[in-house]
Formats: C-alpha cells, structure tokens, sequence
C-alpha cells in the first residue's frame, strides 16, 4: 500500500506539472498534426488534389499519430534528462517505491499525455474536416488509442535508456521521422500491395497496427488490417518493448 500511495503521488505530481506546463504541451502536440490535416486534407481536398474521401482516412491515422508519437516524446525527452547531468532521476529514486515502479510510472505519465494529445485532436479534426464517426465504434476505438498510447511510451523508455543526451536531437531525426511516415498514418497499409517492400517496412512499425485499428472501428468501409491483428501486436508491443525499456532503466539507474 505504500508504494501504491508513493506510486499514485508521484504520477499526480507530473500531471500537475503538466497542467502548469499546458501551452507548451498544447503547441508540441497540436501543431505538426494540425497542418498535417490542414494540408493533406483540407488545401489538397478543396483544390482536387486528392479525393474527396481522403480525410475519412487521414482523420483516424493523425490521431493514431498524435498519441504514440506523443507517448513516445513524452516518455523519451524526461528520461534523457532525468539521466543527464543534473541527475533527477536520484529524486525518484530515493522515493519508498521498487525501482522497477519508478519506471513503469514514467510510462504511465508518458501513455497519458499521449492519450490526451491524442483525444485533442478529434474535435480539431471534426471542426476542420467534413468527416463522422459511427458512434457504435468509439469505445473500441478509444481502446486502441490506449493500447497505442502505451506501446508509444514503452519504445519511449527504450529511446530514453539508450541514447545519451548528446545525440537526442540526432535520434529525432533519425528515429522519429521514419517512424511518423512508416506507421500508415497517410495511408491504408493494405493499398501497399504493389509497394511490397515499403508494405513489409511499414509491418515493422508498431504505430502501423495503431493507425490499422482506428481505420477498422471508425471507417470500416475502408480496406484495412483485421482489428484482432492490431489488437495483437500491440499488447507484444507493450510488453516486449516494456520489458527492455525496464532492463534499459534498471541499468541506468543502478549505474
């Protein structure tokens, strides 16, 4: 009970921290996917670029986006520098709490953020977008943006283990911007038939299943995963990336 208690305070005091931080929070998750829908649904739709049922697609995919890169972010940025010279971690560290529970909070705190980075962008997406959504799908839907969420966070604590403060604004540019366009946010994964080695690509990329899964509940008219698949590799997501990411931290912070 102690460490639930202990467990329990310490992730009310980052979401406390969150709610002072909020437009910054705001503008690192609302921004990019913003003018992501801006563009490639509302400018290229209104001009005849691209058909007219594109933001039905695109719409599920951003959100799907928005929370695993979102958790990701939010779980990788505060382990480099928890672990950087100033040495925060030792703060948590030192709390009445297992030090394996000190990890799985940072991934809660990161899975929440990207959930609520996540639900942010459906009313931006319904304001800006002629799109709707079965009702009926909803909670099915908001499952696998949980799932996604912290799958999301579980990479996040593999990233933030691993890469030294020096190289995070390599790793961004090297890891975050493959991940955001091989995760058939844009797209729907089985029109990759032709395209088989970006198909295969894309299978390897955990917000895939994500994107696959919001397309199956919200626009099921639309050629997609099987929802089960998704359902799958995202709880092997969680648990194998989890697994590494808590051996990550164990190392680093026993180091």
């Amino acid at each position: 009970m102690t460490s639930l208690r202990t467990f329990n305070a310490i992730l009310w005091r980052d979401i406390f921290v969150t709610g002072r931080e909020l437009p910054s929070f705001l503008a690192q998750v609302i921004i990019q996917p913003f003018f992501i829908l801006f563009i490639f649904a509302k400018v290229l739709g209104d001009i005849g670029y691209v058909q007219a049922d594109f933001a039905a697609v695109l719409l599920p995919g951003i959100v799907a986006m928005n929370g695993f890169l979102g958790a990701l972010q939010n779980t990788t940025l505060p382990l480099v520098l928890d672990f950087s010279w100033t040495r925060e971690i030792e703060d948590r560290l030192l709390a009445p709490i297992p030090i394996p529970l000190v990890a799985v909070e940072k991934m809660v705190f990161g899975a929440l953020r990207g959930l609520l980075a996540a639900v942010l962008m459906i009313p931006i997406g319904f304001v800006m977008l002629d799109v709707s959504w079965p009702v009926s799908g909803l909670p099915v839907a908001l499952l696998v943006i949980i799932l996604g969420s912290l799958a999301g966070a579980a990479v996040g604590m593999v990233i933030g283990t691993s890469v030294s403060p020096r190289h995070i604004t390599v790793m961004f540019a090297v890891i975050l911007t493959p991940l955001l366009f091989t995760g058939s946010a844009q797209f729907p994964w089985p029109a990759l038939g032709n395209l088989r080695w970006f198909q295969v690509l894309c299978a390897l990329n955990p917000l895939t299943y994500v994107s696959e899964g919001m397309r199956a509940v919200l626009v099921p008219n639309v050629e997609h995963m099987p929802l089960w698949v998704c359902f799958v590799v995202l709880i092997a997501a969680i648990l194998g990336f989890g697994a590494l990411g808590m051996r990550g931290f164990m190392r680093r912070a026993l180091d």
